[in-house]
């Protein structure tokens, strides 16, 4: 694996793993192509730490007030600033724990869903279809949800769909705006709260992954590692900075006129040199 092809996964994570075209799906086809069939899980796993730290940057304020809400609920004094941020916490436990059992569930099946073209590009389509339909719905002025009319229900249906976008060539941010839109939720909460829960999403996924960084380190050298890291943490924070404003003038749904002729692309070259 060389410099440049860690400069292009790079920069692929890092675009895709925001914008709501799955990045999943967008490595699992550049691989193959690419012919980096040797390159373990981890490698991926290591450049979602890139676009982790991006969150956790894009959306310090937040994470910040959720903490100090904690600690106003540990000393016994709580604001309705605080009540909103606790009740997010909740929201985001319960979203999470669905994530994790469906995610396990389906990492069984990974290897087969990453090698397999003709099924990423259906789910390509699939995303597509997810946008147009989530993606498009608009509420009368004043209806949409906030996080406090937000119910326990919802989360578990958007960390249902959060761990159903594991499969390449699911978007996860694409199905939990979408879900979380379609669930009526306000268009920029539905942003912050999507990619709030992949925090703890991505750091199970590298927790899952430890156990191969021994062979990670084997195939592919620190410095390529490094480079693919720097590049999607830049990449990641500029497509995350663009989505956000996408979402908030209800826009989602454009990213599925790309999705369309993406998935059937890659149907069609896979059939041919199959």
């Amino acid at each position: 694996m060389s410099i440049i092809d860690s400069i292009f996964l790079g920069i692929v994570q890092g675009l895709t793993e925001f914008l709501p075209v799955s990045s999943s799906g967008h490595l699992a086809v550049m691989k193959y192509f690419l012919e980096l069939k040797d390159v373990p899980i981890l490698f991926d796993v290591i450049l979602h730490v890139g676009t982790l730290i991006v969150v956790l940057i894009f959306f310090r304020r937040r994470i910040a007030a959720i903490l100090v809400s904690i600690f106003h609920l540990i000393v016994g004094e709580r604001s309705e600033e605080d009540r909103e941020n606790l009740w997010l916490t909740v929201l985001i436990i319960f979203a999470t724990l669905v994530t994790g059992i469906v995610g396990v569930f389906l990492s069984n099946y990974e290897n087969t869903f990453t090698r397999n073209m003709p099924f990423v590009s259906l789910m390509f389509l699939l995303t597509a279809v997810i946008l147009l339909v989530g993606g498009r719905r608009k509420l009368p002025e004043g209806e949409a949800k906030g996080y406090k009319k937000l119910s326990i229900g919802n989360s578990l249906l958007v960390g249902l769909a959060q761990g159903i976008g594991v499969l390449p060539g699911i978007s996860r941010s694409g199905i939990t705006i979408s879900s979380s839109l379609f669930l009526g939720m306000e268009r920029e909460k539905a942003a912050e709260f999507s990619f709030l829960i992949s925090i703890p999403a991505i750091l199970g996924a590298v927790i899952l992954e430890l156990k191969d960084i021994g062979r990670l380190i084997k195939l592919v050298s620190v410095t390529n590692l490094l480079v693919g890291f720097v590049t999607s943490f830049i990449t990641g924070y500029l497509a995350l900075a663009f989505l956000v404003r996408i979402v908030k003038r209800g826009r989602i749904y454009v990213f599925s006129f790309y999705l369309v002729p993406l998935g059937i692309t890659v149907f069609v070259i896979s059939m041919i040199i199959r």
